[in-house]
């Protein structure tokens, strides 16, 4: 699963699956032990949890690279490898 970015000990992945569809375009939360799927429009938790201050930050991460994570889904669907996106800082 393709890394895009990571900050504050948080992990964002994003895959696609070839031989099943996604419905919603999403990206995968890491933190320590902890899991989460966040969907981009609207970014919301859809699966998982997080602690809830990492939640905030993965949430407005997000909402200032919203067009970058659909670009990035975007090339996943296509078959390609996503590109990097700046961590939060």
């Amino acid at each position: 699963m393709p890394e895009i970015s990571r900050f504050y000990g948080i992990i964002i992945r994003m895959f696609a699956e070839p031989l099943e569809r996604h419905h919603t375009p999403h990206f995968h939360a890491y933190y320590q032990e902890h899991v989460a799927v966040f969907s981009i429009v609207p970014v919301a938790l859809v699966a998982g949890s997080v602690p809830q201050r990492q939640q905030r930050l993965i949430e407005a991460w997000a909402e200032l690279h919203q067009d970058e994570l659909l670009g990035d889904w975007g090339l996943l669907q296509q078959g390609r490898r996503p590109a990097p996106i700046t961590p939060l800082q």
